[in-house]
């Protein structure tokens, strides 16, 4: 059934003429979604209230979607917005926050000048060939490491309760989900297995999620089905075993069960997005979670796209992206639809948000997936608030043939936001394909979507890149691309600093701690760099 919509008072300025404060999926419309149904200044939000309107803009009439509530006991108003993971101990979930723009941003004294191997974690490599291929072990996209510093209180409670430490168990560990199918925990300092690994029997690509309230859940999801059933799962770490593990969905509107986003913990509920073109919304209590509530959708004159990046959140607004190019703002309150705009194009990278002025605004970019040999991936930047597009940027690019197999153009990456004497700009990768195997790294102006400079890469990259600062306020970026080189870069001029050969694949995204680095490779190793 559908949920009714709860309304909170909120000043809404100039925009009465184009707000629909009620929704069918079966009207129709003449709006695109890329109108100015309201201009960007003419929503005021006064004394930063808790809640985002209940607002329904024109350009969801292209949609057709279903809520279901399974749970109709439990309120769906979030407790509150409040960022659990800004005080997290640790990087508990992928690009570190809600907004998906956490500063992975380590320091360095100076400028960087070179790149050292403190240790390589070596994980089992799976040679089971599947109709899916042979995903042997490490990682790929996208990936991420989490990391957490665990208190004095949590070490003793997993020394009472766990019975899988090893003697290099630490307080401060690294949590990798490989492609081989199988969970890792590593003691940051040393690099040497801290737990017995856990068996999720199928391979994991995406990025895990440890919930900030430390109750012990870490939720996850399988990419590729080795085996079946495949779904997503919560791994209990106090007791080192899987939980919860949710099959294939019989209502969802797409037949491909796999989980590569990275869920969000928000005002007491989880959200998860799937392939299978569903968002879900559960309750959790004592490190028990409970299904409260679905958004399956799609456009009216297609069928429904998966979802591969993970959710960006702002308040109680949530974004998500699609492979069918939707770009969707949903009240997480309710799971109605805000506003949808049309990429054109599959869209694995995550959405970015940053606020500007008050305002939220939103990153995103697509690949060249459903458009042929060639293509555009597009860039734009979205006011979050009513979807209005601030600018487009059209970066061509080809699809690659190798063998049997094809490789789409486009953006793969998560977007950088510059910082210190980049606080202007946006950095990201674009597989150009142009020639084969090609890619750029590019600087974009924040307030024009401006190609500030874009250099070549020794090969296309899927990573999404890190930053550095010095003392002196001066920005550098760390990227790595698919056939294992790091790349250290000054983010004001494009000068490659620093490029090195370490590993044989890095699809993965990184993560930044100071001046240490670390991120999974293709094959079977897990590193961690210093930079020097």
């Amino acid at each position: 059934m559908k949920l009714t919509s709860h309304t909170i008072s909120l000043a809404i300025i100039s925009a009465v003429a184009y707000i629909i404060t009620s929704c069918s999926a079966n009207t129709q419309s003449n709006y695109s979604s890329t109108d100015t149904i309201v201009p960007a200044d003419s929503i005021v939000i006064s004394d930063e209230p808790e809640f985002l309107p209940d607002t329904v803009f024109p350009s969801v009439e292209k949609l057709k979607y279903d809520i279901t509530i399974f749970d109709s006991l439990t309120s769906g108003i979030l407790s509150d917005t409040k960022d659990l993971y800004a005080e997290a101990p640790g990087i508990f979930t992928f690009r570190g926050g809600p907004l998906r723009n956490t500063p992975f941003c380590g320091h360095i004294d100076s400028v960087p000048t070179g790149i050292d191997i403190e240790w390589a974690f070596e994980t089992s490599y799976d040679t089971v060939k599947t109709s899916f291929g042979q995903w042997g072990g490490g990682t790929g996209w996208t990936g991420q490491p989490l990391y957490v510093e665990w208190n004095d209180s949590m070490m003793q409670k997993f020394k009472q309760e766990n019975d899988s430490l090893t003697e290099n168990f630490g307080s401060k560990e690294i949590i990798v989900s490989s492609l081989c199918g199988k969970l890792y925990f590593i003691n940051y300092e040393t690099g040497k297995a801290s737990r017995k690994p856990i068996d999720v029997r199928n391979p994991i690509k995406g990025t895990g999620m440890i919930d900030p309230d430390l109750n012990g859940n870490y939720y996850i999801g399988q990419g590729i089905p080795r085996k079946r059933p495949i779904g997503a799962m919560v791994v209990d770490l106090f007791k080192h075993e899987v939980t919860h593990f949710f099959p294939e969905d019989p209502n969802a509107w797409r037949n491909w069960s796999a989980y590569d986003a990275s869920p969000l913990v928000v005002g007491g509920f989880l959200f998860r997005i799937g392939e299978n073109g569903t968002v879900y919304k559960y309750s959790r209590e004592k490190g028990t979670i409970t299904l409260h509530s679905t958004l399956r959708y799609s456009k009216k004159d297609d069928s429904a796209g998966g979802m591969e990046s993970s959710m960006a959140v702002y308040k109680n607004y949530g974004y998500t992206t699609d492979n069918h190019g939707n770009i969707l703002c949903i009240n997480l309150n309710n799971l109605e639809p805000v506003w949808h705009y049309d990429n054109h194009d599959d869209t694995d990278a995550t959405p970015v948000l940053e606020l500007e002025d008050g305002i939220p605004y939103l990153y995103s970019g697509c690949e060249m997936d459903r458009q042929g040999y060639m293509g555009i991936s597009y860039l734009v930047k979205l006011n979050a608030l009513t979807g209005e597009r601030i600018w487009e940027q059209k970066i061509e690019c080809k699809k690659m043939t190798l063998g049997n197999k094809h490789f789409d153009g486009g953006m793969y990456s998560t977007m950088l936001l510059g910082t210190g004497n980049c606080s202007d700009l946006l950095f990201t990768n674009i597989c150009t394909n142009d020639p084969p195997s090609a890619g750029q790294f590019c600087a974009i102006s924040k307030s024009t979507g401006e190609i500030v400079y874009s250099k070549k890469l020794i090969h296309y990259a899927w990573s999404s890149p890190v930053a550095i600062t010095n003392d002196n306020g001066e920005m550098f970026v760390l990227t790595f691309d698919c056939v294992g080189h790091a790349y250290i870069i000054d983010g004001k001029t494009g000068e490659f600093l620093v490029t090195k050969l370490i590993g044989i694949n890095f699809e993965s995204s990184p993560i930044i701690i100071d001046n240490q680095v670390v991120i999974g490779s293709r094959g079977t190793n897990i590193y961690k760099l210093s930079i020097r």
